[in-house]
């Protein structure tokens, strides 16, 4: 019997039969915009595989401050899931659904049985396991290497429409930074007086995109 996920990750076409009786054991969910699915210090119980909507995974400080670690889309999983499920650990940050989600969720036993029993499933959930990880360590590098002043000018390059619009507030630039609102404001702040950018609330508009380019 086909189960829906085969339809969603083009690399599970060619399971082996054990994956294919593995995979049966997933369960559907469909949560709201809002929705926290799994909270820092959760046991982790399922492999998450999201098929539809974006889920936020998001560290916080003692402080309340916090910072997007990465985001889980369609066809993909999460790393720290599947970390936490490998070092039966609990979950050291919050994963959030930022828009309506459907996921399917791989019980723990179930989990360990692909590991240990079926060649295809491992594959794909190590293979899975590696593009997020790579993009969470890029995270780290920047944070700890980079400027803010280059950080934020990447953010607004990489966050702008086609009007040269970007529509977030400081707050949310800064989460997605990891840093202060304050240290945000600032920044912003000096990019208007030099004539690169427009603040209006909850929007920025780039003045200059090529001196806005040249800090990078």
């Amino acid at each position: 019997m086909s189960h829906p996920l085969l339809n969603h990750y083009p690399e599970l076409d060619q399971l082996d039969t054990a994956g294919r009786e593995i995979i049966q054991q997933a369960q559907l969910i469909n949560v709201p915009a809002g929705t926290v699915l799994f909270r820092h210090g959760d046991r982790c119980n399922n492999f998450i595989m999201v098929t539809g909507g974006t889920v936020k995974v998001v560290a916080r400080a003692p402080s309340g401050r916090e910072i997007v670690l990465y985001r889980i889309e369609g066809s993909g999983t999460c790393v720290l899931t599947t970390s936490c499920l490998l070092g039966q650990r609990d979950y050291p940050a919050e994963g959030i659904a930022e828009s309506p989600v459907e996921a399917y969720l791989l019980p723990h036993h179930a989990f360990s049985s692909a590991l240990n029993n079926s060649s295809g499933l491992r594959a794909f959930i190590f293979s899975s396991y590696a593009h997020p990880l790579s993009d969470m360590i890029e995270l780290v590098q920047s944070i700890a290497f980079e400027s803010i002043e280059t950080r934020l000018t990447e953010y607004l390059l990489a966050h702008t429409d086609k009007s040269l619009q970007i529509r977030a507030s400081h707050q949310q630039i800064a989460d997605e930074l990891g840093t202060a609102r304050e240290v945000v404001s600032r920044h912003l702040k000096k990019m208007e007086q030099q004539n690169s950018i427009r603040l209006e609330r909850g929007c920025i508009h780039i003045c200059d995109l090529s001196q806005l380019s040249s800090v990078t």
